[in-house]
């Protein structure tokens, strides 16, 4: 470790109109650690190293590495002082090979063309060196998500760098990608870089880190040596307070078919193939968890059950009765509940106060409404009441729900639709953008609706929130179901070689149905 820090933030401040995304944060990195930057979504991580990186520019405070004060106005600049980060969202053109992403921009095309040789040649090279299987001459809109990735840590390399910031790089990841991805990051350390990992997931950064740093609302709230805490003592410091690491269930009591899915076949919004006959069946009293790397369908399964996207054959039966092709309206008349995968696109009015996001599809209903006029008492009365059981941090009714954070709006939706008393509930990532509490708060309240005999479906691409509350796992892949596994922990290998599109050596139960 050097005597100085490798880079030290003092101060920095930066706010989004009237967001603070960071509040006045301090953070010393040393070199050759990697160094975990740890939070739920909208904790401030992410935005404090796009400030490091030349993406932002920080309101107040200074960065000094390597013994240098430094602000960078663009991700070039950072570069050349050799600092890369891998964002969460990829930055590759689609259209272009790997050598031509990896020199986009970096001078004339007669210059490109001549050096077209040796780029291939030091691509090679590196990928031999970390393991990484990236093909100079592959398009990317030809390679898996995974190698994607690859391919952006490896454009880092490329171009030199001596701090390599990985924003939240196992979110799309199978297991054993994120394996391999790990331990990549010991051999950067160990030829000399520096690693920061910016992550929510407690066990990885557990794994390979020297040092966390815990980030809560956009302030640093400690940083502590790996072997000096554990993920109860992490996950305290995350959310304030104690949180549960497991939540007691019984063993699920699958009744009658609620939900019954024929050989589904549908388009995504750009029109290529998404689900290529998909079969399954939902029992009251059971959850489904529906596993996958994100882009495999499972959007436009979510999409489809509730009305949202046209279907182009097979049959969705629900209990008993054809719902194909009925719209959103007379979908949700049937007894089905919706938590949707972006809350803000599907989920929530913004502008809307908390009252008339809550009778979003009973505004013309009794109580909440008499010919045509709504009735305010009855809607606060209703509001205030899930308000309270789903301990929603919130001024009063009326306040913009634009105004409450992530986590709150997504208790909302789920206090909403709960509230309707559904036979099946429909959830597109759950826990998403929320923080253990609250993570810890709504799976309980989906384990009480399956001891209720509701039916659910959970999609998810969290492999944690899928453990710790379905009875049975499906897992997607090109938009069909591959496989069924039961939800242990200890066959977590095979559930990533089927997330992988691989069957082979992965033991199955016949499909429930």
């Amino acid at each position: 470790m050097s005597p100085k820090p490798f880079l030290r933030i003092e101060n920095i401040r930066k706010r989004f109109g009237s967001v603070v995304a960071s509040d006045g944060v301090s953070l010393e990195i040393d070199e050759g650690e990697i160094h975990a930057l740890l939070g739920e979504n909208g904790a401030g991580k992410s935005v404090l190293m796009s400030m490091i990186c030349g993406m932002v520019r920080p309101d107040e405070g200074e960065i000094v590495y390597k013994g240098q004060s430094v602000r960078f106005n663009s991700p070039r600049e950072a570069i050349r002082q050799r600092i890369g980060m891998v964002h969460q969202h990829f930055m590759l053109v689609p259209n272009l090979t790997v050598a031509e992403n990896y020199i986009l921009g970096q001078g004339s095309a007669l210059r490109v063309i001549n050096d077209m040789d040796k780029v291939h040649a030091r691509i090679r090279e590196l990928s031999e060196r970390y393991a990484l299987d990236v093909r100079p001459e592959a398009r990317i809109e030809d390679l898996s998500v995974g190698e994607q990735q690859r391919v952006e840590i490896l454009k880092a390399l490329f171009h030199g760098i001596d701090l390599l910031i990985l924003d939240e790089p196992t979110a799309v990841l199978t297991p054993q990608e994120t394996d391999r991805l790990l331990a990549l990051m010991g051999d950067l350390v160990k030829d000399g870089k520096t690693v920061v990992f910016i992550s929510h997931k407690l066990d990885e950064v557990m794994r390979v880190s020297n040092r966390i740093s815990v980030m809560r609302d956009g302030r640093l709230v400690k940083t502590v040596n790996v072997a000096d805490t554990d993920a109860r003592g992490l996950a305290r410091m995350m959310v304030g307070r104690d949180v549960r690491m497991e939540l007691p269930r019984g063993p699920a009591a699958p009744g009658r078919i609620v939900l019954s899915i024929e050989n589904l076949a549908c388009r995504s919004e750009t029109g290529l193939p998404a689900l290529r006959g998909v079969s399954l069946d939902v029992r009251s009293g059971e959850i489904v968890g529906i596993a996958g790397v994100s882009g495999n369908g499972q959007t436009e399964l979510s999409l489809a059950l509730c009305g949202l996207l046209p279907v182009d054959s097979g049959r969705v039966v629900l209990n008993g009765q054809d719902i194909t092709g009925l719209d959103p309206a007379r979908i949700n008349a049937r007894s089905v509940a919706h938590i949707p995968e972006d809350r803000h696109k599907h989920g929530i009015v913004l502008p809307l106060s908390l009252g008339e996001n809550t009778i979003l599809q009973r505004y013309n209903e009794s109580p909440f409404a008499t010919s045509g006029m709504l009735n305010r008492r009855p809607i606060r009365e209703h509001t205030r009441d899930l308000i309270r059981r789903f301990r929603i941090k919130s001024r009063d009714v009326d306040q913009k729900i634009s105004e409450l954070s992530g986590g709150n709006q997504q208790k909302l939706v789920v206090a909403r639709e709960l509230a309707r008393n559904p036979d099946f509930i429909l959830v597109n990532q759950l826990t998403r953008g929320i923080d253990i509490g609250a993570m810890e708060f709504v799976m309980e309240e989906m384990l009480k609706q399956r001891d209720n005999g509701r039916a659910i479906l959970l999609i998810s691409t969290e492999l944690e929130e899928l453990f710790a509350i379905c009875d049975r796992i499906l897992v997607m892949f090109h938009g069909e179901i591959l496989g069924e596994l039961p939800p242990d922990r200890n066959r977590l290998d095979e559930l990533g070689l089927l997330m992988a599109g691989q069957t082979a050596n992965v033991v199955q139960p016949p499909l429930a149905g």
